[in-house]
């Protein structure tokens, strides 16, 4: 008797951990391009949230699909884009009338004497969603095999390392960007001879684990700190496992500390894209900024290339 209530509650409880949550199940949409057909996450969440509205991710849309033979001069604090030049005409400066063109630039738009002034160079070379497209089914699978939500996956695939297999500076490595030490402790075999980064089905476990396992507490357990409320399904949520997913949850921690906010939502998220603490600085600043924008320029290209798209709900 005490073996099939042993072997009873271990069948619940598998059963329990292989359902999908419902979460995100609305959101995907299957798009059908020459009898293609993929799974991915749409978003109109983004776009009936008002995030699309915003001046960061209509920036790094620009910046993403800008040659890198131009540039975008743009204010810092808030990404509101004054001119689009070529990086010929930038360079061929001396640092004197770059200083000075950006003393006139403030006072054109009333704007403080620290106000920083920012040339971004466009990144369509690195940012190759047409590449990237076909393996966002697979990552959407893969981490869901793994219980995951699996807009991660999307948001991931999009941004760290799109269609290719570059190592960072740091080290990160693979189409999820993982570091040598992190992709380790998540049970990949990264050695001289072995690196199971490059490995797709290999890189996206570890990148879901990590995140089922570390980020997600993580980030809730800052949240709770401050008594802010919130769902997993939220996407500000969602944007903030991404930042402590790419710089750590020391690195929130201290971000969110500084902030000390009352509540969560969006205006959370646009604090912490002007805020820096710990090593919480521009490049963290910018990550759930790509995040959002990637995802937009992905509706846009779904939307050019279907023959049909449609919700799928009703998916099991």
């Amino acid at each position: 008797m005490r073996l099939l209530s042993i072997l009873t509650i271990t069948l619940i409880s598998f059963y329990n951990y292989a359902q999908k949550p419902a979460s995100w199940e609305h959101e995907k949409i299957e798009v059908v391009y020459k009898n293609n057909q993929d799974i991915l996450l749409g978003a109109n969440n983004i776009i009936e949230e008002g995030w699309s509205d915003l001046a960061q991710p209509k920036f790094w849309q620009n910046i993403m699909t800008l040659g890198p033979d131009s540039c975008i001069v743009n204010i810092a604090k808030n990404r509101v884009i004054l001119e689009i030049m070529s990086n010929n005409d930038w360079n061929s400066k001396s640092q004197l009338a770059k200083d000075q063109y950006r003393d006139s630039v403030r006072q054109l738009h009333g704007l403080d004497p620290e106000d920083r002034i920012f040339v971004t160079t466009g990144k369509n070379d690195f940012y190759k969603f047409d590449v990237v497209y076909s393996s966002i089914s697979d990552g959407i699978s893969e981490f869901e095999k793994n219980n995951v939500d699996p807009w991660y996956a999307q948001a991931i695939l999009l941004i760290e390392s799109p269609g290719q297999l570059k190592k960072s500076k740091a080290g990160a490595y693979g189409p999820f960007q993982l570091m040598p030490g992190v992709a380790r402790a998540q049970g990949l075999t990264v050695n001289k001879y072995t690196d199971e980064r490059s490995d797709f089905v290999r890189s996206a476990y570890g990148s879901s684990q990590l995140i089922k396992t570390i980020c997600i507490p993580e980030a809730k357990r800052i949240l709770d700190n401050q008594g802010l409320s919130y769902q997993e399904s939220d996407l500000w949520f969602r944007l903030f496992v991404l930042h402590v997913y790419h710089a750590g949850s020391l690195n929130v921690k201290a971000v969110v500390d500084k902030i000390n906010p009352t509540e969560g939502g969006q205006s959370l998220i646009k604090e912490m894209w002007i805020t820096s603490a710990a090593s919480f600085g521009n490049n963290s600043q910018n990550y759930s900024q790509l995040a959002l924008a990637s995802q937009l320029i992905l509706n846009k290209i779904v939307h050019a290339k279907s023959d049909y798209i449609h919700t799928c709900a009703s998916i099991k």
